[in-house]
């Protein structure tokens, strides 16, 4: 969310007046020349200090000094230590601090700053300590710690606060184990009665304990009982125990939250900011509940109708978030909003708004819309597009308004604006034509009259697919034709190619316009770009031919709207490896999305246990398993491959053996290929074997195995078992792995084996064959199509509770990896903080039988995750199988 900042009327006089700085048109080299002023015997102090802050906007601009320049600067500069000039002096410090001058030439400064640090005044005290931790090396710092330890409880709070920030630099930096020694000293200034010195020394105290978790929980306990005063410090308080609350909470789930009461406590402080953090941190507790809430709203309640504008734009940007996971909890300060929408900042109008539709009924849309027209035009487009977002969401809540709504886009559609801006427009009509039927005629109206003039080349293409898909399903598609057709005339290349496509699915499914769309679409065939020339030649064949009269033209139907069932990146991977005089064959194109080469998982220092696979194109990898498999007799007869899973690790980085396991998927058997790998030089391993206990895997009885007869050092071998299971059955199970053979010593000297070996075992993971094995994740490029193409015959619909989750994109995960499904159209990717979400899915089931997978998803205030599973197939058994997976999940 943007950031409170009124923005500045575009008539605004400020705008015309030219700003004069003191420091226009420097230069270095000029600079530089002024600077041989430090070595004048009788020192300017006025004029020096205007040279040194040259410098310093100098640097600050990114300026560059050469080792040289530096060198002479920085000598130049310590001469004026013998000046006593107090601003002199202060700039001094600045300018040898910027510098960070090198480990011999800080020798120069460093006896000047220590005495400096033992100064009688002390703002030199205060400055020598920072300039000096940020200059000096470790081995100066240990000889000047007991004087940073005494400034920490120094009764002077500039010069405490000074040693405490320069820890916090230390700690972060350099020297952390120094700085962790000086606990007691910082205890003592978390005591002090200066408001600053206890912010900064509460800030080093806790980047000291940060990483013990239990030092954290008892720093807090300490601290909420009453011993802070700092305003400062009391916020850094609030947020430490937000985070001990956090941690609590995932560890153990005891009804009372710890440090609540603290919290509560902190709303009735008399500073603005202490009860701002307090309030803020409330709303943000994990699973926080209507009764913890209360309080928190009725002061951020109070902050919305407070003179300060900072204070009201932290309480509502605080409330948006709020509306979000409990809009009823906010409903009560909806008057007090509606009151901000006029108000001169146009960051906490937008917010005011926003979040007012998110909490308001239907009753008060008309109101809220007329309000919102009135400062559209005086807002950026960053926040137009939080408003458009916010109106989609209040038109799917109560779509008896789309009307309104519908036309409010409309408008702001026709309007001024960016890219992202009229994006956000077009995508919120697009998603209210497709889940309310009664917006669809106005909506696809407002579309057709927005590409008469549309700039942006990707909004007109998705609007004309968009065309293409639904206009031929309306009461009178005719009137669509004289839209799509005149950007064949007046649009360049990209968008003339899509209303080509446009057309030619009107004629495809509207028998009334083909004779008209021929007509439009020969013309096409003179344009100047060789993409809609051939376009139009393809459609018109497609239209003219006969494979429009078959089957009541469901295969020209297909033809037009069918999607290609191949993942793209395997297409094009598949292209570019094709160097054949024969016809590309599109069915020889693998179906399964791309896994990680086997290459890439082998863990730091240690050598993968790989397969003799060449991974090169998308196609080797399977294909070389293929044959491999075929290659072995025991295993050729068990028909073709349907998948292989990736590599699955049995054990960790930097043992003695590396050993991965691929799963092999057939029909009626299951193939596990143990890849191993010896990483002792001297040894050699022989008869290597598993032996694999499917005691829990009670479907799978074992058939053969194949062991290998050597596996010397770093070269890789495979030995694999076979498993035979019931036809058509899902069949899941656990194994367990035992890794045995004959260890052999081998001469380093020599490189000779030994004839005498030692039978050895290495237990290895445990290893699951799950129901998403049985799945290949192949994506359809549109799944709307695809959907309805596979028709409602074997389609299963049913709903089901997934508990407590912390998240719906944590629910999102979870549901995919158990069903071993592709994603499409980017749906497994969940808005931050949305409150429901749909998710698209498709694959192959064993047998190559499509499925596709419509999930939706809805979180409650508890976290409770709700989700309606639909599923379309090919098969009716595996409908009921994908439905009996999450069941079982």
């Amino acid at each position: 969310m943007a950031l409170a900042q009124p923005l500045v009327k575009k008539d605004d006089d400020r705008d015309d007046e030219a700003e004069y700085s003191p420091f226009l048109g420097i230069e270095k080299g000029a600079v530089l020349q002024e600077a041989r002023v430090f070595n004048d015997p009788q020192l300017d102090a006025r004029r020096c200090a205007q040279v040194i802050t040259k410098l310093l906007y100098l640097i600050n601009q990114g300026e560059t000094f050469t080792k040289v320049e530096a060198t002479e600067v920085f000598f130049a500069v310590t001469k004026l230590f013998q000046s006593k000039d107090t601003g002199l002096r202060r700039m001094v410090y600045l300018i040898i601090k910027e510098l960070s001058p090198s480990a011999d030439e800080v020798i120069i400064v460093t006896s000047s700053l220590m005495k400096d640090m033992n100064s009688k005044t002390d703002m030199y005290r205060a400055n020598a300590i920072r300039v000096l931790c940020r200059i000096t090396d470790g081995g100066l710092l240990g000889q000047i710690e007991r004087y940073l330890k005494q400034a920490i409880v120094d009764k002077n709070p500039v010069v405490a606060s000074a040693a405490l920030v320069s820890g916090i630099h230390l700690l972060q930096v350099t020297n952390p184990e120094i700085v962790r020694r000086w606990s007691n000293e910082v205890q003592e200034a978390v005591q002090s009665r200066a408001a600053l010195v206890q912010f900064h020394a509460l800030g080093l105290l806790h980047q000291i304990r940060q990483n013990d978790r239990l030092a954290v929980s008892k720093l807090v306990t300490s601290l909420t009982r009453g011993s802070v005063r700092s305003p400062l410090a009391q916020c850094l308080l609030i947020r430490y125990t937000s985070q001990v609350i956090r941690e609590s909470s995932l560890n153990t789930q005891a009804p009372d939250r710890p440090f609540y009461d603290y919290l509560e406590g902190c709303l009735r402080h008399k500073a603005e900011m202490v009860i701002f953090e307090a309030a803020r941190a409330i709303t943000e507790l994990s699973g926080v509940t209507s009764r913890e809430l209360t309080p928190a709203i009725t002061v951020l309640q109070l902050f919305l109708s407070s003179s300060k504008p900072v204070l009201r734009f932290a309480a509502v940007r605080t409330l948006n978030k709020v509306a979000m996971t409990h809009p009823l909890a906010v409903t009560n300060c909806n008057i007090d909003m509606e009151s901000l929408i006029s108000d001169q900042n146009r960051s906490i109008a937008t917010l005011a708004i926003t979040t007012l539709l998110k909490t308001g009924n239907e009753s008060s849309v008309d109101r809220l819309m007329k309000q919102i027209t009135n400062f559209m035009s005086d807002i950026a487009d960053e926040f137009k597009i939080v408003v458009v977002e916010a109106i989609r969401s209040l038109c799917l809540k109560f779509p008896q308004k789309y009307r309104t709504l519908m036309n409010f886009l409309s408008n702001i559609l026709r309007e001024e604006g960016g890219f992202e801006y009229k994006k956000a427009i077009v995508d919120s009509i697009l998603i209210l034509i497709r889940d309310i039927p009664e917006a669809k005629e106005s909506g696809l109206s407002h579309l057709c009259e927005f590409i008469e003039d549309c700039e942006f080349t990707y909004l007109s293409t998705q609007i004309l697919h968009f065309l293409g898909n639904e206009g031929p399903k309306t009461a009178d598609p005719s009137k669509y034709i004289r839209y799509i057709y005149n950007r064949v005339i007046l649009e360049n290349a990209t968008v003339r190619a899509s209303a080509v496509s446009a057309l030619a699915k009107f004629g495809a499914l509207v028998e009334s316009l083909k004779p008209r769309i021929f007509v439009l679409l020969r013309r096409c065939l003179f344009d100047n770009d060789d993409e809609v020339r051939d376009r139009a030649t393809l459609y018109l064949n497609a239209l003219g031919g006969d494979v429009s009269s078959d089957n009541d033209g469901r295969d020209l139907k297909e033809f037009i709207y069918g999607t290609l069932h191949l993942p793209l990146v395997n297409l094009e991977a598949s292209l570019q490896a094709y160097a054949s005089e024969e016809p590309f064959n599109l069915a020889a194109v693998p179906k399964e999305v791309k896994s990680q080469p086997l290459a890439e998982k082998k863990a730091p220092g240690k050598k993968a246990a790989a397969t003799n696979v060449g991974p090169t194109t998308v196609t080797s990898i399977g294909e070389t398993y293929e044959k491999l498999l075929a290659s072995i007799p025991e295993f050729s007869e068990f028909g073709k491959l349907f998948k292989s899973s990736p590599p699955v690790e049995l054990t960790e980085a930097e043992t003695e053996y590396a050993v991965n396991v691929v799963k092999h998927i057939f029909s009626n058997h299951v193939v596990l290929q143990y890849n191993c790998t010896n990483t002792i030089p001297e040894q050699v391993l022989e008869n290597v074997h598993v032996i694999v206990d499917a005691s829990e895997a009670e479907e799978f009885s074992e058939v053969a195995s194949k062991p290998l007869k050597s596996l010397p050092y770093d070269s890789p071998g495979q030995t694999f078992v076979a498993f035979e299971k019931p036809e058509g059955a899902l069949s899941t199970g656990k194994f367990s792995n035992m890794l045995k053979f004959v260890v052999k010593e081998v001469d380093p000297a020599t490189g000779d084996v030994e004839e005498e070996g030692v039978e050895d075992e290495y237990q290895l993971e445990d290893l699951e064959v799950n129901s998403a094995d049985y799945m290949l994740k192949v994506g359809v490029s549109n799944f709307k199509n695809a959907w309805e193409s596979l028709g409602a015959d074997f389609e299963r619909v049913d709903e089901y509770g997934l508990g407590v989750r912390e998240s719906l994109s944590e629910a999102v995960q979870a549901v995919i990896n158990l069903l071993g499904m592709q994603a499409c159209e980017g749906t497994d990717v969940v808005p931050s903080n949305s409150r429901s979400h749909t998710c698209l899915l498709a694959g192959r089931f064993i047998g190559n039988i499509q499925v596709l997978v419509r999930l939706s998803f809805g979180i409650d205030g508890p976290k409770q995750v709700a989700m309606k599973l639909a599923v379309r197939s090919e098969d009716q058994f595996v409908s009921d199988a994908i439905h009996e997976i999450v069941a079982n999940g």
